[in-house]
């Protein structure tokens, strides 16, 4: 077993879980305690600056950010099936949504909820509004970002609007969450949200 996944059940290494299930690759898990800050040890910094999770080595690679990994996943080990080839015209789309989530989405959201007063021409992610109307047409009359098939996109961007949603951080609108439910019914998401779970009972956190 090559891969190792530095994880807490309270990060965003829990979504690196349905990645890698996705994936269908054997994995273990380091559990780093970000409640006494360990994630800033010598150990993570020394593969992740940031000193954040998730980090994933494989092998002698170091992968992190989470949309990061999940793509270089896709690309890895489930060519073709997760993720489109790199001279399929669905690609660019592929790419498009799944850098969307954390570049637009999730900031625009920050600035909403923290009330940050931005020049909209100066900022990356336009305007909340926009960026909501953007995220609805991603998804608008389709069962997934690719259409009927699902790929690593569908963790990403699915992933951060099932977070979101939880957290009322986002307008529960009819798309997003039928979209969110659909991602649900996934045996692969099953299966790490039942390790998360476990895991989460374990440390004794609820």
């Amino acid at each position: 077993m090559s891969i190792r996944l530095y994880y807490h059940p309270y990060s965003r290494a829990a979504g690196t879980i349905w990645a890698l299930e996705e994936a269908g690759v054997p994995y273990e898990l380091k559990v780093i305690d970000i409640m006494k800050g360990d994630q800033k040890s010598a150990e993570l910094i020394s593969k992740n600056p940031m000193g954040k999770l998730p980090t994933l080595v494989d092998g002698d690679v170091v992968v992190t950010e989470a949309s990061a990994i999940a793509l270089y996943l896709a690309d890895r080990y489930a060519p073709g099936r997760l993720a489109p080839a790199l001279d399929d015209p669905k690609r660019g789309t592929y790419l498009r949504w799944a850098l969307f989530a954390p570049s637009v989405i999730e900031p625009a959201v920050m600035a909403k909820g923290g009330d940050w007063t931005v020049k909209e021409i100066a900022a990356g992610w336009g305007n909340y509004a926009s960026m909501i109307a953007a995220t609805e047409s991603a998804i608008i009359g389709k069962r997934f970002v690719l259409g009927d098939d699902f790929s690593m996109v569908d963790v990403v961007l699915g992933g951060t609007l099932r977070f979101m949603l939880g957290f009322n951080q986002i307008e529960a609108r009819p798309e997003f969450v039928a979209y969110v439910e659909r991602l649900d019914e996934r045996p692969a998401y099953q299966r790490a949200e039942a390790k998360n779970m476990a895991m989460r009972k374990e440390l004794g956190l609820k």
